[in-house]
């Protein structure tokens, strides 16, 4: 032993002597740690109601070692030791840590974080919880949303917004008229519309989403909340949100419904029996046989119309983790016209990803939505006017299958609506592209960049084909229309937001830059004739024989290129959460207006007082909430224009033909538009006095606004010298409109228990519209004549006049004093007698107006353990509507050449006045609507795979009180000539559809 021992520790063994004492010393070095053993943890996380989290952080402090909580709110992890401590934290909930112990489980729960979980609205350039807005701003969520065959994403606000104005006909293939707080400007389309930014990319197309794909829609009012828009943003701002994964989250849903819609009202005229009873009664020649009369009993409406079926599908499916989120969709919708050839069809396809470096400091994003769109359509007001007017007395076609016609007869309504429908059409295919490209950098603490850049394409395709046998275009062997345009968007944006605490006092700033061009017109467009047959339709245009050169024509569209660069800024600070403050002010350069007026500056300046967080509202507990905010701000209106707008353009004059020039066939070309180098926007300037609350717990909350808005520097076409200027119209800036009025929501939860809860909501507005002035010291203009309904030795007339101290769609009338011994109607003239013939145009009288003293809606939501059950009522009250309609088809005299209404055999046949536009036919538009009611039942199967499964049935239309004797009282109520219904309306439908919304 003792040799071995000298042998272990003499130098001949030195480093195996080494090696042991090293395995000794890593023995006892570890021995402590091996008494620490490694386990492994797990457990599940709820939220306040017991249902489980997904996607919290768990993590164990003071190391790297964490893990995330699954869609079940389960989580598992390896610790070591009894000593470990678990934090748990989720946006929106209070963190939490819980000293993990001798047990392998650890549950817990998180609750709401009140100050974090604030409804949170989205504003320009960022967002904000609703207790901290001070402007006027309503935000609907996806839940809230209209469900029903929806053409376009902006019927899911009809009814839900307090002074926004929604009107839509039957017509598949027609945008719906969107007005907010009344009209403000003397321009029409896009001019009176609402500005659109979706998911952060200003004036992208709402045509490029599905509804489906909707998370969040926020409508900004007043221009203390529009002003960050500038030049775009008077007539109110609409902001978009669309769906994202939530971290933890994936998802995958499939929403579907089939539609069926059938017309819900109808004219009532003559069958061909009743037609030839009244002609008979009457003494009135027979009508000519067979070519006005050969037996029949012909419904033209019933045969025009049809029963449309409808559906819709969409597929969506995402995901998110810790650094990334990404997700896609497709939506199929397809939407048949209650008349014959007319049908929408939409394909959507949307992706999105976005990935997050460096401990989120860097976030990248980028959006791709591509939009397909098919129209096809018929000359609509040809045939919407035939099928009320032509003849019941005839059948549609001859005995050799060919439609019945009589070029020959004069009146209304003389081509076959059939023959209309089979013989024209017209189809447009429309496709949208967006990219849309974000970074974000996070800088400091609390202070971000983010770059933005985005492209919309915009490519239309329109082709029409009046074949050989259309009565539009007798002889001339087919006319066929081709044009194809393409409009470019590009958008590039740059910005910093700056957020930050300092005890008792919050600051947030932004400072950004933004340039926009827009493309417009890049395209081409050419009409022909000429064809030895119809097979090939459009297709082909060089087969075409045009017998001279007046039968082809170029569509005259400007290529046009307009550049907006902008500067912005806004500062928000609140003090003590009860003292609010929000400034700011956008500079907007416009390549559209004149060189005197390229920039224009929109500042706005709001205020809230949180009276809630004072002391004394303590002793007030049925109390929950009081804010009051106020607001005035400037912003403008240039949209509806091109670069042109103010420059001189030369062209084809009006009514200019080919000439010949030396031997050669040339264009006229002349100015067709003068300059204006003083041209500017229109500018708003809205003031805005709110206060909103909360009693009981906040089971009832609500608020108030009153606002007055000011337009001044409106834009429209004044008379001028032809001495002073190229052609006798300028557009120019002269004229001010005034809009004020109140707006007032209230929501409740009347009933809330474990098993049942009843949520509703009130909404009414108020608007009062004024022309103030249509002069200035250089441009005069007394009124504004428009609406020219025309009609039988009235193609003169205006119905409507636009004139100081007015509103926009004030009618001009005669004035209607009833029937004399004769039967025959009577006029009042403009020095108080009384004429049995036409009066003139200087006898018309002021007779009320299109726009709505009120309008409202009122919607309920149950919830019955699995069953759900809502409704919308919808209305507007106090309007005036023109029923030319019923004027032009209350034609006795006329009888023998078009049918009449039921109406009209209360009518004496020697009445030769009765069809006179008058104040007779002026009718109240008011009319409250069950517009929608829906039942679903919501299936949760204990099947992991499968989150939930929701049937539902739901009706659209369903019953209407008016006493609007037209087809429907839901009248236009954007442009300038609101409120007229003059044989052109496509009529409304009544919609029951069956769908299903699945989570997986």
């Amino acid at each position: 032993m003792k040799q071995t021992y000298q042998r272990f520790f003499n130098g001949s063994i030195y480093h195996s002597r080494q090696w042991v004492m090293l395995l000794c010393a890593i023995i006892f070095s570890v021995s402590p740690a091996l008494s620490q053993t490694s386990r492994n943890i797990k457990g599940t996380v709820t939220d306040e109601k017991n249902e489980p989290l997904p996607g919290v952080s768990v993590m164990v402090t003071g190391s790297s070692t964490g893990a995330m909580t699954d869609v079940k709110g389960n989580y598992s992890l390896t610790i070591t030791g009894n000593n470990a401590t678990l934090r748990f934290s989720f946006i929106g909930y209070i963190q939490k840590e819980v000293t993990v112990g001798s047990s392998n489980t650890v549950n817990t729960s998180l609750l709401p974080d009140a100050k974090l979980l604030k409804d949170v609205v989205v504003i320009g350039y960022g967002t904000s919880s609703k207790r901290d807005v001070t402007g006027a701003i309503t935000s609907i969520k996806a839940e809230e949303f209209n469900p029903g065959v929806l053409t376009t994403p902006a019927q899911l606000l009809q009814g839900k917004v307090a002074g926004l104005n929604i009107t839509k006909s039957g017509d598949p293939n027609k945008q719906p008229a969107t007005i907010l707080r009344g009209p403000s400007t003397l321009r029409e389309g896009a001019a009176q519309e609402p500005f659109y930014v979706i998911d952060g990319v200003p004036g992208a197309s709402i045509d490029l989403l599905a509804p489906a794909d909707i998370e969040s829609i926020d409508v900004l009012k007043d221009a203390s909340s529009t002003a960050i828009y500038g030049s775009r943003a008077a007539n109110g701002v609409i902001i978009v949100t669309t769906r994202k994964s939530k971290t933890g989250q994936t998802r995958l849903n499939y929403s579907a419904y089939g539609a069926t819609e059938k017309v819900s009202n109808t004219i009532d005229v003559l069958t061909g029996d009743e037609l030839r009873k009244y002609l008979a009664d009457n003494g009135v020649t027979p009508l000519a046989k067979p070519l006005d009369d050969d037996g029949s009993n012909t419904n033209w409406q019933q045969l025009a119309q049809r029963t449309s079926y409808s559906q819709s599908h969409n597929l969506s499916y995402g995901g998110a983790g810790n650094n990334s989120d990404y997700g896609a969709s497709v939506n199929y919708f397809k939407n048949n016209g209650i008349l014959q050839n007319t049908s929408l069809q939409r394909t959507i396809f949307k992706g999105y990803i976005n990935q997050r470096f460096f401990n989120d400091r860097l976030k990248l994003g980028l959006t791709l939505t591509n939009s397909a769109t098919k129209n096809n359509d018929i000359v609509q007001s040809q045939v919407l006017s035939g099928i009320l007017f032509y003849l019941p007395t005839v059948s549609p076609f001859n005995p050799d299958g060919s439609y019945k016609e009589n070029f020959a007869r004069t009146g209304s309504g003389t081509l076959n609506p059939l023959s209309l429908i089979d013989n024209n059409f017209i189809k447009t295919d429309n496709n949208k592209t967006l990219i849309n490209g974000v970074a974000q950098v996070d800088i400091l603490k609390g202070l971000k960049f983010t770059l933005s850049g985005s492209t919309q394409k915009d490519q239309n395709n329109i082709n029409s084909y009046y074949n050989s046998k259309s009565g539009l275009v007798v002889g001339a062997g087919g006319v066929a229309n081709r044009s194809a345009f393409t409009n470019t968007f590009n958008v590039v944006e740059g910005y910093l937001n700056y957020d930050r605490e300092f005890g008792l006092h919050s600051i947030k700033l932004l400072g950004g830059y933004s340039y926009q061009q827009d493309r417009t017109n890049d395209g081409f467009g050419v009409q022909t004739q000429g064809f030895s047959n119809d097979n090939l339709t459009y297709n082909n245009l060089f087969l075409s024989n045009p017998t001279s050169l007046a039968q082809i024509a170029f569509n005259q569209n400007y290529i046009s290129t307009l550049r907006l660069i902008s500067y912005y800024g806004r500062v928000q600070y609140q003090y003590n959460d009860k003292y609010l403050l929000q400034a700011s002010l956008r500079e907007d350069g416009s390549s559209a207006f004149g060189l005197n007026n390229r920039h224009g500056y929109f500042p706005a300046v709001s205020a809230g007082w949180r009276i809630i967080g004072e002391n004394f509202m303590q002793s007030i507990p049925a109390i929950t909430d009081l804010k009051l905010r106020a607001g005035y701000g400037v912003s403008g209106n240039s949209l509806g224009f091109d670069a042109f707008t103010a420059q001189l353009i030369y062209g084809i004059p009006p009514g200019g033909g080919k000439f010949l020039s030396n031997g050669v066939i040339t264009n006229p070309i002349g100015p067709v538009r003068n300059p204006n180098p003083d041209l500017k926007w229109e500018s708003t300037a809205t003031t805005n006095i709110g206060l909103d609350f909360g009693l009981l717990g906040n089971r009832i909350t609500g608020s108030v606004d009153y606002y007055i808005k000011k337009t001044s520097d409106l834009i429209t076409s004044y008379q001028v010298s032809t001495t002073q200027y190229f052609v006798p119209n300028l557009t120019a800036n002269v004229g001010k409109i005034k809009n004020s009025g109140v707006e007032v929501i209230v929501s409740a939860i009347p009933v809330k228990s474990n098993s049942f809860t009843w949520r509703t909501s009130l909404n009414f507005s108020h608007n009062k519209n004024v022309v103030e002035s249509l002069s200035n010291d250089k441009f005069v203009a007394v009124n504004l004549p428009t609406a020219q309904l025309g009609g039988k030795g009235q193609s003169f007339l205006s119905s409507q006049i636009i004139q100081p101290g007015y509103p926009i769609g004030t009618f001009n009338l005669w004035h209607y004093m009833g029937k004399n011994a004769n039967g025959v109607s009577t006029y009042q003239k403009a020095d108080g007698t009384t004429i049995a013939s036409q009066p003139l145009s200087t006898d018309q009288r002021i007779s009320g107006n299109a726009q709505p003293k009120f309008v409202y809606g009122f919607s309920n939501s149950f919830f019955y353990k699995n069953f759900d059950f809502n409704f919308l009522i919808r209305g507007v009250y106090g309007n005036k509507i023109l029923n030319g309609t019923l004027a032009a088809l209350n034609n006795p005299a006329d009888s023998k050449f078009q049918n009449i209404p039921t109406f009209t055999l209360g009518e004496s046949y020697k009445d030769i006045n009765a069809y006179l536009v008058s104040d007779r036919y002026l009718e109240s538009g008011s009319y409250l609507r069950l517009d929608n009611a829906t039942l679903g039942y919501t299936i949760r199967p204990k099947v992991k795979a499968i989150k939930s499964i929701r049937l539902y049935l739901s009706g659209n239309n369903i019953f209407i009180i008016t006493k609007y004797r037209g087809i429907d009282p839901e009248i236009n109520i954007g442009g300038l000539t609101p409120g007229i219904d003059n044989r052109d309306f496509y009529p409304k439908t009544r919609t029951f559809s069956f769908g299903v919304n699945a989570s997986f």
